[in-house]
């Protein structure tokens, strides 16, 4: 089981992820890439990812704009989990923009 994290803790840990933002009990983060099938590698790569992590961030996909939504489901809320899970995010968005 993992905790939740609190209000501190989400700021703290979202100073290291300057494109990341607290929405309620998810963070949220939206990218524009160059072209839609990017912004489909994009998850397909993440979702490998989060397969193998077992732990999976929602994905709205706009055209070209991917918006990503981390929450612990079964916590209710936002745990360190969301936070390795948004810096594996950046580490894919960063490696194809």
């Amino acid at each position: 089981m993992t905790e939740l994290l609190n209000d501190a803790q989400v700021a703290e840990a979202l100073s290291r992820l300057p494109e990341w933002a607290q929405e309620g009990s998810t963070i949220t983060r939206a990218v524009e890439f160059a072209s839609f099938p990017q912004a489909i590698q994009a998850v397909n790569r993440i979702a490998e990812i989060a397969e193998s992590e077992n732990h999976h961030p929602d994905f709205d996909v706009r055209w070209r704009t991917l918006r990503f939504a981390l929450s612990t489901h079964s916590e209710g809320g936002i745990t360190a989990k969301d936070i390795t899970m948004a810096e594996e995010i950046d580490g894919v968005v960063d490696a194809l923009t």
